[in-house]
């Protein structure tokens, strides 16, 4: 890998972009040179911060041939555009998840990235914590024997703290709510852990917030080997809760941001290659597409059929 930080470029400032250029900074592998949004107050203030120089379009910033690679934090429905735009232009993408709200969209943001010849890589920062990872490697050493169950839950106290003018809290910019905005990463821990997912079992109400999206969500996950576990998600809870069912084990604290974008820097100078890519982002969000139909239908839906309901869309 070059001496060399990557150079890197932020487009949809918001509250995440601020926490991965923070994390960019605690890491010097990667270097902002600027940054993009529609809103000209935001980009000039994100650009005094964090010490880059604010572009007059995205169109300008992809133009830019200093930058290697965009950091890509705009809202679901418009991480197509925005992410094949940068693949056409020869950037790397590091694209916050889920990668789309349809598989379809997943697909072509995938494909595109693929013939352009650019690195994907989809921020999944939470299979990275350090207890995760050692129980990854308990797995692999054969410690826990069979898996047959695990559950996990991550819930939030969001009442009185969301705005509903924000495309994070509306069904049309974050479909299915809670589980697709932050259960979507314990669903990632899970197949992590225990492996594919086959097939889900959904619930969902919408008990608290206000807006048109359900705060509180559950999952019932049957992974390709037999294996069940239980994904509980919910922004009505009475504090920041998180769970999953282990014992305590004493793991050093990591910075899974840092890690996460560090490795992507590598994979974008041919270094290896990042850890959740397209691909496998796509299955992801069909994993949490099955557990929305689910929930509508009330029946168990195969992740199979998401994929495949959505191939030629």
């Amino acid at each position: 890998m070059s001496a060399s930080p990557l150079r890197v470029a932020c487009i949809g400032i918001g509250w995440w972009s601020d926490v991965l250029a923070d994390a960019i900074q605690r890491s010097g592998k990667l270097e902002i040179l600027s940054c993009y949004t529609r809103s000209e107050e935001k980009r000039n203030t994100f650009a005094a911060k964090y010490r880059c120089r604010p572009a007059a379009s995205y169109e300008a910033m992809l133009a830019d041939t200093q930058i290697e690679a965009i950091i890509n934090t705009t809202p679901n429905d418009v991480h197509l555009a925005t992410t094949c735009a940068a693949a056409a232009a020869g950037k790397h993408v590091f694209l916050d998840k889920p990668i789309a709200n349809s598989v379809s969209d997943g697909r072509a943001i995938t494909e595109a990235c693929r013939k352009a010849g650019v690195v994907l890589a989809l921020g999944y920062q939470r299979r990275r914590e350090s207890h995760f990872r050692w129980i990854r490697h308990q797995i692999d050493n054969g410690l826990f024997g069979k898996l047959v169950n695990a559950e996990a839950n991550i819930s939030r106290d969001r009442l009185g703290k969301i705005d509903l003018t924000s495309w994070r809290y509306q069904a049309a910019g974050m479909p299915g709510g809670v589980m697709l905005q932050i259960g979507i990463h314990y669903i990632d821990v899970l197949e992590y852990l225990i492996g594919p997912i086959h097939a889900v079992r959904g619930q969902s109400a919408q008990l608290v917030l206000p807006g048109d999206n359900p705060d509180v969500a559950s999952l019932i996950l049957e992974h390709k080997n037999g294996a069940l576990s239980t994904v509980n998600a919910s922004y009505a809870s009475a504090s920041e809760y998180y769970l999953m069912n282990t014992v305590e084990v004493q793991c050093a604290k990591n910075d899974t941001l840092v890690e996460e974008l560090e490795e992507f820097a590598a994979a974008a100078r041919g270094q290896g290659q990042h850890e959740v890519g397209g691909e496998y982002a796509t299955v992801s969000l069909a994993v949490v597409r099955a557990g929305i139909l689910s929930a509508r239908e009330g029946r168990r839906v195969e992740v199979a059929e998401i994929l495949d309901s959505e191939r030629n869309l």
